[in-house]
């Protein structure tokens, strides 16, 4: 028979490994909506002002590209008048997401500066 060893006052008894807890996994986020539903919003929230806003900003993204198709960017078969007008309203197309997203931003900002709100909307 072989004798079990001593412990000594300083020596501890192997301890049980660390249990883990699982972590708490946070709540899943909202999906944010879309684009056109907030733009929808925007338009609910603000009215008239939002298209200004929407509507000025394509305007001066539509004048901008045929200034610059005639003016010197060359472009095919865009010599003529109506050439240029198509160019320029298929490249202002190409701009409309990131025109949405200068309106999301810019109508609240009009509203602030032009002290404009919608009535009934908080």
């Amino acid at each position: 028979m072989v004798p079990s060893p001593r412990l000594s006052p300083t020596d501890q008894p192997p301890a049980d490994p660390p249990v883990s807890v699982p972590a708490a996994t946070p709540p899943p986020r909202p999906a944010r909506p879309s684009l056109k539903a907030r733009l929808d919003g925007l338009i609910r929230a603000y009215g008239p002002v939002a298209f200004a806003v929407y509507f000025g900003l394509f305007a001066v993204t539509f004048a901008g590209f045929a200034a610059a198709i005639k003016f010197g960017v060359s472009v095919q078969s865009a010599s003529s008048g109506a050439g240029t007008l198509l160019a320029a309203w298929v490249a202002t197309k190409l701009t409309q997401p990131l025109r949405i997203l200068a309106t999301l931003a810019l109508t609240p900002l009009a509203v602030r500066l032009f002290g404009r709100r919608r009535e009934g909307t908080a």
